[in-house]
């Protein structure tokens, strides 16, 4: 799959980008069920909110190989490889639930800002890629975005028991009316797309409607991590590129 020019200058002006119908109903049901069997686990990198509900779940493709299936797909590596320039490797792979009802909020921030600090990456040449397994509206939780953000560069956040969350003047100076914020809504099987300088976040899903979405975190492989300070099943060290797979990542694992 490769973008339009169309869809191309879209992401350069607002640094996110929601593509349509990428995961068939098939793919989505297959991914949705693994994401929920994954926090069946008690594992180091599954992490929880405060009250024990499921908050992330990192680094799964390296134990699964339907997840494996998919950090290859062509879907995703292309279009990321065509905005990047050059060959990518695997920087983080993630399983957000939001689950319905306790899905807790994350605050504005900016992903380069800990991607450079904490990870030791250079550049923001990492790219996010995430796959809606959900229907997401800015009812249950959808990533909310600041367009154009990512043309500030990086924005210093402190780090703050290990989180680097924007400071509220910083949010300040970037929103200053509704419009300055665009929610990322999308359907089962699309694919959002989006810089790690643009600034977003996502409320928390009070409603009984879940809004699982699954993340890959491509990075261009002569940008690779010089001094990571986190855990390597959040901040990868291997750093050999993608082997890209064509076709449906069922058929991957069959």
């Amino acid at each position: 799959m490769k973008l339009t020019a169309a869809q191309l200058q879209e992401f350069n002006d607002n640094g996110f980008l929601v593509v349509r119908d990428i995961f068939t109903a098939e793919e989505v049901d297959a991914l949705r069920a693994e994401s929920v069997a994954i926090f069946e686990h008690e594992r180091s990198e599954v992490w929880r909110e405060k009250n024990g509900a499921p908050r992330t779940a990192f680094g799964c493709h390296e134990y699964n190989e339907l997840f494996r299936s998919l950090t290859r797909d062509s879907r995703l590596v292309i279009p990321v490889e065509q905005i990047i320039g050059e060959k990518l490797y695997i920087h983080q792979f993630k399983v957000n639930p939001k689950v319905a009802f306790d899905g807790d909020p994350f605050p504005w921030h900016q992903d380069f800002v800990t991607w450079h600090y904490d990870d030791g990456m250079p550049e923001p040449r990492g790219m996010n890629i995430a796959i809606m397994l959900d229907d997401v509206t800015p009812n249950n939780g959808a990533l909310m975005f600041v367009p154009g953000s990512h043309g500030e560069g990086m924005i210093e956040a402190p780090d703050v028991n290990g989180r680097r969350w924007m400071e509220r003047r910083d949010v300040a100076r970037l929103i200053k009316k509704s419009s300055d914020i665009v929610a990322a809504s999308g359907k089962a099987g699309d694919v959002l797309m989006f810089h790690g300088n643009t600034v977003h976040g996502s409320a928390g899903n009070i409603t009984p409607l879940p809004r699982r979405i699954l993340y890959v975190t491509y990075n261009a492989v002569s940008n690779y991590l010089r001094e990571p300070k986190r855990a390597s099943f959040i901040a990868h060290r291997t750093f050999e590129p993608v082997d890209t797979v064509v076709g449906q990542v069922l058929h991957a694992v069959s």
